[in-house]
């Protein structure tokens, strides 16, 4: 996969190299500050805080397809998540995850099949993309799987640069 090669810009509008990832573990989610799942922040702020220095970062991706739940602007989005979640981690401008306006390192994500096999569109906010450094390996977790969930933790840790 060349998820690298996508060009994309952060919140703050400055482009965003995902080579600068490259060889990291990488947890994509989009994300949505206005829904039920939105507390999930928390938990992907912590795994960033306790797998950082070991090669490990979440990319927030602010989406506003499901339910209009990321209506808000940047420079509001980068506030909430900040005060409310105490969010470190980077975050990517706001992008359509499905649909003809979806953004190719989404065309590529969507590819990826779930824990029982299953591929194509995101479902619902939250869902999680495990990128292995390299990006040789990607795991996918549906919205509903809890950042902290065992299997999650399981499978960045087996995915941290030696």
């Amino acid at each position: 996969m060349a998820l690298y090669d996508h060009p994309i810009r952060s919140l703050d509008g400055s482009d965003l190299d995902l080579h600068s990832l490259e060889d990291r573990a990488v947890l994509i989610v989009n994300v949505a500050s206005r829904c039920g799942l939105t507390p999930q922040y928390e938990g992907l702020e912590r795994l960033q805080q306790r797998y950082e220095d070991r090669g490990f970062t979440v990319l927030g991706v602010p989406c506003n397809q499901f339910g209009e739940q990321e209506p808000g602007s940047a420079e509001e989005i980068k506030t909430f998540c900040s005060t409310t979640y105490g969010v470190t981690f980077p975050m990517t401008e706001k992008i359509e995850v499905n649909g003809e306006g979806r953004h190719p390192l989404y065309e590529e994500l969507v590819q990826v099949p779930d824990g029982e096999g299953a591929t194509g569109d995101i479902t619902w906010n939250f869902e999680k993309f495990l990128v292995s450094p390299g990006g040789t390996e990607v795991t996918r977790f549906r919205p509903l799987v809890d950042p902290e969930a065992p299997e999650v933790v399981a499978a960045i840790e087996s995915s941290l640069p030696s």
